[in-house]
């Protein structure tokens, strides 16, 4: 999974992503270059697992966030700097919400629905460009060919385009799945499911959940393909000092149960349809990525090609179930480990012994 941290410049996107991956660098003012780090995904499923089967290796799921610099007009006419932000599954708009006199706004003031508009209207324009090029091309093939592929492409990018005139980014347009996979190769702008991400000040991080209820309720709602979190930059990087021991208790300080890599990467999740089944034995304890309602024989391919190909049945037990009768011969003696087939439906937490041939 690959997220762009994206936004205004002063807005904290570097801050937090260097608080995610603890890649460091000095701050880069006017450059176009992207840069990635992995983050962990935190799961306290696998600690209690490793704690029962002691395995040398333990491998948490990951995601890759990709640092971007500030959108706007002239970094979108850099071909690299619009490469980047075409590869990537999701983007985090980070929205500032802090005051802050020693880092003044670009625009001179807090406005977080002015903020957010000013992005959209970034990302359509660049979209907008890109089907105006396209159906120039096409007007000029179809005179040349018959060819009703032609006549659909065309039909549906002016579609698109009257959307994107009408300043409506393209994931909040309706299309069906074959649509969908004739403009997936264009890889829009405005098509990708986009996180907001509140950076709030250190004084509302005790209300942080109800700031982001507020938001919901407010001007994220009714908006298709987008979900919401909220973050205190600030207690963020004060968290990322501490030794992990000390971290909850700090979090439990203002009020919170979750750090912002946890929340960043549920909303995540949510907003793509992820999920993580685990595999669990002395040898590692591990968690796996997969879309929701993925059968067994999918998510056998996630760990290896040929487990897919040669998939037989699938051992499946509930991670908890695991982890309070003390291992499989607990869970076997108690009728809890299944045997499931290739349709089975995979269920977050599940723990999954795959046979193969």
């Amino acid at each position: 999974m690959k997220t762009a941290i994206i936004g205004l410049p002063m807005v904290g996107k570097t801050s937090l992503f260097t608080i995610l991956t603890g890649v460091h660098q000095e701050t880069r003012i006017g450059a176009t270059a992207a840069r990635t780090g992995i983050a962990k995904v935190p799961d306290s499923r696998l600690d209690e697992l490793a704690r029962l089967f002691e395995p040398p290796k333990i491998t948490h799921a990951t995601v890759e966030y990709v640092d971007m610099p500030a959108i706007s007009k002239e970094n979108l006419r850099d071909p690299s700097y619009v490469a980047s932000l075409r590869v990537v599954d999701a983007f985090a708009q980070v929205l500032r919400l802090f005051a802050d006199e020693t880092i003044p706004h670009e625009k001179g003031s807090l406005d977080l629905r002015r903020d957010l508009e000013d992005v959209e209207t970034e990302l359509i324009l660049s979209d907008l460009v890109v089907v105006e090029k396209r159906l120039e091309r096409l007007e000029k093939d179809r005179k040349k060919i018959k060819s009703p592929d032609l006549d659909h492409e065309y039909a549906l990018l002016e579609k698109c385009k009257t959307a994107l005139d009408q300043n409506q980014p393209l994931r909040q347009m309706e299309i069906d799945a074959e649509e969908e996979k004739r403009i997936r190769g264009f890889q829009f702008l405005s098509q990708k499911p986009m996180l907001y991400v509140l950076n709030l000040g250190e004084e509302d991080a005790p209300r942080l959940h109800e700031r982001e209820q507020e938001f919901r309720e407010g001007l994220f709602k009714g908006r298709a393909q987008t979900a919401a979190t909220a973050v205190c930059g600030k207690i963020e990087a004060e968290l990322a000092e501490l030794p992990p021991g000390e971290q909850r208790e700090y979090l439990a300080s203002y009020g919170l149960a979750e750090s912002g890599l946890e929340r960043l990467v549920s909303a995540t999740y949510a907003l793509l349809g992820l999920m993580s089944f685990l595999t669990a034995g002395e040898t590692e304890v591990r968690a796996w990525t997969i879309p929701m309602h993925s059968t067994a024989v999918k998510a056998s391919g996630a760990i290896h090609s040929d487990f897919e190909k040669k998939f037989i049945r699938a051992e499946v037990v509930n991670w908890k179930n695991l982890v309070e009768l003390g291992g499989y011969p607990g869970v076997r003696e108690k009728g809890l480990l299944r045997l499931e087939g290739k349709e089975y439906i995979v269920k977050d937490g599940d723990v999954l012994v795959i046979r193969h041939g």
